[in-house]
């Protein structure tokens, strides 16, 4: 399962940040943040070579310990999932399935008439939906 979620808007503002391991969400921040310029780079490419890109952006890097794999929507908002790399048996179809969850509940978060689009994300069914894809009970 994924160690680590993140809601990143089009100005590269956390949205949204939630980890397993709460003593680890520091080193998560860095991982996050430096695979903000691997997106980038990823869009700058894309746009050049067509206008119809995919939304899953796949792996965006991977060290020893995790793998990053990354998700943009047509407004430039950016889900960022980090999975430990001792979890070997994550297909690539299976990470697809929880950026189309993820991306379901953001939209039904920016659906709520109150939800100011650009703030942190503080949502009781978006939080249980992260949850899920972490493996958290709740």
């Amino acid at each position: 399962m994924a160690v680590c979620v993140a809601v990143i808007g089009k100005e590269n503002s956390p949205l949204y940040i939630c980890c397993v391991n709460p003593e680890q969400e520091l080193g998560f921040h860095y991982s996050l943040h430096t695979s903000l310029d691997v997106i980038e780079e990823k869009l700058n490419n894309s746009n050049k070579s067509n206008d119809q890109r995919d939304l899953y952006l796949g792996t965006l890097y991977s060290t020893e310990h995790q793998k990053v794999f990354g998700y943009v929507t047509n407004t430039r908002v950016k889900f960022i999932i980090i999975v430990d790399n001792s979890n070997t048996n994550l297909r690539d179809n299976e990470i697809r399935q929880m950026f189309r969850k993820i991306h379901i509940a953001y939209t039904n978060v920016i659906s709520n008439p109150f939800y100011t689009p650009g703030t942190k994300i503080s949502s009781k069914q978006f939080n249980s939906v992260i949850n899920s894809v972490l493996g958290i009970r709740d």
